[in-house]
């Protein structure tokens, strides 16, 4: 027989860990409506273990998850605030749908729990929107989105906000909610959301954590990580467009069979909503009726995925200056280009000319590029002098002026990212998995000149669309600037043994 301190210990265990605690002390009602053990899919282990790394290195959690439809990720993270307020005294979590029937599902998950949980945790009041363990003094509280006093008059230590991209005045009331749960160590606010185009209070806090300009952790589920969304293959057939969508996510025939079940109940001109409901990517999840950009995000997702390597190529720097050490909001974009990879991409926030060009002379000398492409609209100017003064080859890129195929393209700004474009449709190439280069590579949308001539969104345009300024897309871009030979023969021995280096062009 187990004496008391064993018993002790091993219940220890069992609740000590969320996932323990779930399978062996928690009870869902699956798609299904049937009763099981609550043992974690592959989603909602993937987002687990991001959560717990961010709590592990911040001592809170923050994040912002773009979900599929059906993931379990609603039933990930009722079961990880019921584990939080079920396991600590004094703790309060605070539920917020879109909408009352959201509301009133999330809460109901809750109750499930409660109902059906093999602890016998004591439960004190309780009605429709509250829930007290009066022997822990811990609970839970609901509200509704569309409410005036939604979070307010509460304190809570954990909150989870459901369909952010639905509320109809997210900015305020994320405002207001942000001084319900203390910004201190051990709290944690998470929001998930399914996409709702763009230009609402989710879609501005996901770009913003994308970017790195909040302390938000951006958790991105596909649809594919999955398992069960397969079907038997009956009469598959995949055109070119599925063939490059199924390499460049290592699908195999079940998803695509999966996939063209379910873009079949969609209507003709509804298929964006496959792509907001069922995103592979990120970029993919806020796509928009009518919408579309320069760069197909498949293209982009072919190139992380690739294993491309390309070390014969000269060695190009771009740079897209911005900010003027004041304001951190604005992000300094750099890229780093050789052939068919670009290897590197990094931001600086805050930086002023001076800085710049020190960071660019810091890497002239570590990697000896072969050209540095420098935006020397605004604030790029003074960075450009700078390098000129120390006799770094530097060339500067005023994106406004004509192009140097001027009979194709009204820009330069114009030149670089359709070249770029064709980059990324000659596969294969090469790019970071950067979720913000990404995001920022598939932003811009194309243009077309009065005259006939090939355009791209303006920056202007996009602000006005919501969507922030795509650096790092444009750093990427200014590697493309104008083709690139080696600066002066240099002795390396894999080259040596290769054969002579060669033109990079574009």
């Amino acid at each position: 027989m187990m004496t008391r301190t064993e018993k002790i210990t091993g219940l220890q265990a069992i609740v000590g860990t969320l996932d323990s605690y779930a399978e062996n002390c928690l009870y869902i009602a699956d798609k299904s409506g049937v009763k099981r053990k609550f043992i974690f899919n592959q989603a909602q282990r993937e987002i687990h273990a991001k959560l717990e790394r961010q709590l592990r290195d911040t001592g809170k959690v923050r994040a912002i998850v773009l979900k599929a439809r059906q993931m379990g990720i609603s039933s990930y993270i009722a079961a990880r605030l019921y584990h939080k307020v079920t396991t600590a005294a004094g703790k309060r979590a605070l539920i917020v749908g879109h909408e009352q029937r959201s509301t009133d599902a999330l809460f109901q998950m809750v109750r499930y729990f409660q109902n059906n949980s093999r602890l016998g945790i004591s439960l004190g009041y309780t009605n429709a929107k509250e829930l007290i363990f009066d022997k822990l003094g811990s609970g839970y509280r609901t509200a509704t989105a569309g409410t005036q006093d939604v979070g307010r008059g509460s304190t809570s230590q954990y909150a989870h906000l459901s369909e952010l991209a639905y509320w109809a005045e997210g900015q305020r009331q994320l405002a207001g909610l942000g001084n319900t749960v203390a910004d201190i160590p051990g709290t944690e606010i998470l929001i998930e959301s399914t996409a709702n185009g763009i230009g609402n209070a989710f879609f501005t806090l996901w770009q913003d954590a994308e970017s790195g300009k909040n302390d938000w952790l951006p958790v991105f589920l596909p649809w594919f990580v999955m398992p069960e969304y397969r079907a038997r293959v009956t009469n598959l057939q995949l055109s070119s467009d599925d063939e490059e969508y199924m390499n460049a996510y290592g699908l195999d025939l079940e998803q695509m069979q999966w996939r063209a079940n379910k873009l079949s109940t969609y209507g003709e001109g509804y298929e964006y909503l496959w792509s907001r409901e069922y995103p592979a990517c990120a970029s993919e999840a806020f796509a928009i009726a009518g919408g579309n950009s320069l760069i197909n995000p498949t293209h982009v997702m072919a190139a992380i995925n690739s294993k491309h390597l390309d070390e014969r190529a000269p060695l190009v720097i771009g740079c897209d200056p911005a900010g003027d050490g004041t304001n951190d909001a604005d992000r300094t974009a750099i890229a780093f280009r050789r052939g068919r990879m670009i290897f590197r991409v990094e931001s600086h926030q805050g930086l002023n000319t001076m800085q710049i060009a020190g960071k660019l002379a810091e890497y002239n000398r570590e990697f000896s590029p072969d050209a540095i492409f420098v935006d020397k609209g605004g604030l790029g100017a003074g960075v450009f002098d700078r390098l000129n003064e120390l006799n770094i080859p530097v060339v500067g890129i005023n994106s406004a002026t004509r192009a140097n195929d001027p009979e194709r393209y009204e820009n330069r700004r114009a030149e670089m990212w359709w070249t770029m474009k064709e980059w990324f449709e000659d596969q294969p190439c090469r790019i970071p998995n950067n979720a913000a280069l990404i995001s920022d590579l598939t932003a811009p949308q194309p243009r077309v000149s009065s005259n006939g001539r090939k355009l791209l969104e303006k920056k202007e345009d996009m602000k006005r669309r919501q969507v922030r300024s795509p650096d790092l897309g444009d750093a990427a871009a200014l590697c493309f600037a104008e083709p690139v030979v080696y600066r002066a023969p240099v002795y390396v021995p894999w080259r040596a043994s290769r054969g002579p280096a060669t033109s990079a062009g574009y």
